[in-house]
C-alpha cells in the first residue's frame, strides 16, 4: 500500500509563494499519476494539478500559469510550486497516486492565504 506524506502547508499573504511536497513510500515511476487535489470545507475536493508518469501534466484552469507541479525521482516526491496565490487558494490540499488501478491519498495540508 502507498503511503503519501504531505508537507509545506501554512500560511502565507496574497501575492506571496508556497511550495508543497509528497513524499511517497514508493517510486513515483509505480504510479501511473501522481498530483494535487484540494478542498474547501462543504465544497467537492477538485483537481489542481496532476503529472502522469509521461511526464504530461494537467493543471485546473484557476490556477494555470500561477502552479507548477514537478517531480523529483530520486526522493520520490512530487512538489506544488504556488506563486502568486490568493485568497481564494485557501483550503486543504491533498496528494494523490493512482497505481495498478487503486487511488491513494495523503492526510492533506492546509494552506491559509491572507488578503
Amino acid at each position: 500500500q502507498v503511503q503519501l506524506v504531505e508537507s509545506g502547508g501554512g500560511l502565507v499573504q496574497a501575492g506571496g509563494s508556497l511550495r508543497l511536497s509528497c513524499a511517497a513510500s514508493e517510486s513515483i515511476f509505480s504510479m501511473n499519476v501522481m498530483g494535487w487535489y484540494r478542498q474547501v470545507p462543504g465544497e467537492q475536493r477538485e483537481l489542481a494539478a496532476v503529472i502522469a508518469i509521461s511526464g504530461h501534466t494537467n493543471y485546473a484552469d484557476s490556477v494555470k500559469g500561477r502552479f507548477t507541479i514537478s517531480r523529483d525521482s530520486a526522493k520520490n516526491t512530487v512538489y506544488l510550486q504556488m506563486n502568486s496565490v490568493k485568497p481564494e487558494d485557501t483550503a486543504v490540499y491533498y496528494c494523490t497516486a493512482k497505481q495498478y488501478g487503486f487511488d491513494y491519498w495523503g492526510q492533506g495540508t492546509q494552506v491559509t492565504v491572507s488578503s
